[in-house]
């Protein structure tokens, strides 16, 4: 009899973000996998459009939130049950085989490190339940082992891939917000992890250049912390706020930009810094958390957010890339090309295989 594994998928839903597009990009590679030794079992809220591009590829449930309670757990009996993400909270009813995928602990610092607190509770359940622990980068896996006791299972580094494997943007497409002169580039939830603001006080110590930021906008940080920062150094005609973009706006606003700036605070991976890498863009980052695992040793990093600080390390790794570009592109275009995710697709399959 074929062996079931339950992919507890329901983020799909939320493209705009991380989680989401993790969801969505594995379970395509798993699909262009052609894997035949096991079925697979998608957990969504709406499978129609899965059943759509995957067709009978995969088994389909559909979500409904009431299962996170106890009482209405799934109670089919699936040879290997992966839990997506660490803030999943509909888990099985049996205790079966179990795939724990962790992409990050920031809630120790955003929400409580109080190991008692619900949140962390949780999670440690999640773990003591885990038959095998996979992390989106070596920062995931040694922050994990910091903050948590984690169980004596067999753990795997498996990186996201590059969601842009192929430039799908012609030379005539134009974006509803052009910006006037050249420009930096940014994307991501306005969070304060993503310490926007910081690349607006940079701003001002450079005249020549514009900044796009992309990304739900909708949020407490861009009207209490960086809209007031936009204001108050007088750059509203020099910080073009997008909100939600298409992945053709997306492809736009990389080729056209003259770096790539992601000042975050907290990745489990960064993905949009390997999206621009493969633009054969200059990325300058944050020298924290994972992002000098991703970036490597081609990009530009960031010690502190000093405004006329980060200006200096912009303008002189700018001047190096300008002097270097032909062999630093190839590097960028190399590297982003090496975060696959039919690669990684496989990898996790192996992980099921191991359990089944």
């Amino acid at each position: 009899m074929m062996k079931q594994v339950f992919l507890e998928s329901h983020n799909i839903k939320n493209l705009h973000f991380g989680f989401g597009q993790f969801n969505y990009h594995l379970i395509k590679g798993l699909y262009n996998a052609e894997i035949d030794d096991f079925k697979m079992t998608l957990h969504a809220k709406n499978t129609t459009k899965l059943k759509e591009e995957f067709g009978s590829y995969f088994n389909y449930k559909t979500y409904k939130s009431y299962r996170r309670y106890p009482l209405f757990r799934i109670r089919k009996k699936y040879d290997v049950w992966h839990s997506m993400n660490q803030n999943i909270k509909i888990e099985p009813h049996h205790n079966i085989p179990y795939v724990l995928t962790i992409h990050d602990v920031n809630f120790i610092e955003e929400v409580s490190s109080d190991l008692s607190h619900d949140r962390n509770k949780r999670f440690t359940e999640k773990l003591n339940r885990a038959s095998a622990i996979t992390y989106i980068s070596e920062f995931a896996k040694q922050s994990t082992h910091q903050h948590f006791k984690v169980p004596n299972v067999e753990e795997y580094v498996i990186y996201n891939g590059n969601p842009i494997r192929e430039i799908i943007i012609s030379d005539q497409y134009q974006p509803n917000l052009k910006p006037s002169k050249p420009f930096l580039f940014s994307i991501g939830e306005f969070t304060e992890r993503k310490n926007f603001h910081t690349l607006v006080e940079m701003l001002r110590h450079i005249e020549e250049f514009n900044l796009v930021l992309s990304g739900n906008n909708n949020t407490e940080y861009t009207q209490n912390v960086l809209l007031p920062t936009i204001e108050k150094l007088n750059l509203q005609d020099r910080v073009i706020i997008t909100g939600k973009i298409s992945d053709l706006d997306k492809q736009y606003y990389l080729q056209h930009c003259t770096a790539f700036v992601f000042p975050s605070l907290r990745e489990g991976f960064g993905i949009p810094p390997i999206e621009a890498m493969r633009f054969g863009k200059p990325v300058f980052l944050s020298k924290n958390t994972s992002l000098p695992e991703i970036g490597g040793n081609d990009a530009f990093y960031w010690e502190h957010y000093n405004g006329e600080y980060m200006a200096k390390i912009l303008t002189e790794g700018l001047e190096y890339f300008d002097t270097h570009s032909d062999s630093l592109k190839t590097n960028y275009i190399n590297r982003a090309q090496s975060f696959n995710w039919d690669d990684a697709s496989k990898a996790y399959a192996d992980v099921y295989r191991t359990l089944l």
